[in-house]
Formats: structure tokens, sequence, C-alpha cells
């Protein structure tokens, strides 16, 4: 494995983390879409996956799974914060607004640990899947692993993110539908997204020039001194 972190490498796994940090704070933004109501995070969320993708297909499991947790890291490190920041007093005079910021920023608990669990469930699988594939395809037919690789790791990801969060709180009919109606969204815009994944992949493995294949890996969801 090549174990040099290269700057092209740093600047993938900075941009993953920015796609985690401002998915999870547009979560509680609503959007309508032609009738169909998303949280505002699927806009960006389905990106980290890209970067995902790019990770694991360029550099291998092992590089993927460094960054994986690099952003649970993140992710754990903005929601401590933004539950400390929100449970210091306000200003008397600053009332109205401190409320309407704990509105944006404020996280429920069962919001965050299913967040963080479904996070990571999803980007280990949707790595795992990609890397097996790739060597299953000979390194071929990309598009086959960046869309097969989000079925699992999207798919993993809705249905534990919105069942641990809103499970108890709407009828199932409902949370049925909000589950398949994100998860058809994800899905399709990664797939649209394909021939952009593409160039990027053909651009920085002819920057990088390495294209990883992870024989004998283990895929251990556990990083190792072997991953710096």
């Amino acid at each position: 494995m090549e174990r040099k972190i290269t700057p092209l490498y740093v600047f993938l796994a900075v941009a993953f983390v920015t796609c985690l940090i401002i998915a999870n704070v547009t979560a509680g933004r609503l959007v309508n879409f032609w009738g169909i109501v998303l949280p505002g995070a699927v806009l960006i969320f389905p990106v980290s996956y890209i970067f995902g993708d790019i990770l694991t297909e360029v550099y291998g499991f092992r590089r993927s799974r460094l960054v994986i947790w690099l952003g649970l890291g993140a992710n754990l490190f903005m929601a401590f914060f933004f539950l400390l920041i929100n449970a210091l007093p306000a200003p008397v005079w600053w009332q109205s607004q401190a409320n309407s910021y704990s509105i944006v920023l404020g996280l429920a608990p069962r919001s965050v640990i299913s967040s963080v669990i479904a996070y990571f469930i999803g980007e280990y699988l949707n790595s795992v899947v990609m890397s097996r594939m790739k060597i299953l395809t000979k390194g071929k037919f990309l598009w086959t692993r960046t869309i097969g690789s989000t079925v699992i790791g999207e798919g993993a990801d809705t249905l534990i993110f919105i069942t641990g969060t809103f499970a108890g709180l709407m009828d199932l009919k409902e949370l049925l539908f909000l589950i398949l109606a994100q998860y058809i969204f994800k899905v399709a815009y990664e797939t649209i997204a394909t021939p952009l994944t593409y160039l990027i992949v053909f651009k920085i493995k002819q920057i990088e020039k390495i294209d990883t294949y992870d024989y004998g890996e283990r895929y251990s969801p556990v990083i190792s001194k072997e991953d710096f």
C-alpha cells in the first residue's frame, strides 16, 4: 500500500469532512422538491459519498477508512460544542436571537446518536463495497462500483438515521415514505454525478500515479498505525 500522504489526498480529506459538517448543520432545514419534503442536507451529503468513492478508488480502503474516522471525530467535536454553547445562558437583551440560534444549531441527543451511527456504518460499507467490487471487476466498470457502493452505503445510512431520529414521532407510513424518498434522491444524485466522478478519478490517478487494489485486505473498521 502507498503510505505517502500527498497534498491532493489531504485536500480530498478536507473536502470530505467539510461536506459532512455542512450536511449536519443544514439537516434541520427542510426543502420542498416538487411536493416532496426533504432535509436540506440531501443536497450536500451525497457529495461526501462521491469523495469517499474517489478516496477508496485511488488510495484504497485504509486511506479511506482514515478519513472516515477523521469525519467522525469532526462530527463529534462539532456536536459537543453546539450542545455546550446552546446550554450556556444568553444576555437578556439577546434572547430572541439566542432562541433562533438554538433552533438552527440545537442538536437533540437522539438525532446526534443516530447521525453518528448512520454516518460511520454507511461510509464504512460504502468503502468496503467499493474496494471489493474493484477487485471483482479488475478495475473496470467504475460506474458499477460508485453506484453499487452508494446503494448499500446510503441505504444503511438513510435507514439508520431516519428510523433512529423519527421513529415514534410520525406514522409508520410517513416514516417509510421519508426513508424511501431520501434514499432514491441520494442514489439518483450520485448516479447523475457519475461522469464527473469518472473525470476526477482519472485526473487524480494521473497526477498521483497510483491506483490501489486492496488485495488481502481484512476490512477492519479500526484504524492502525499503518494507516498513517
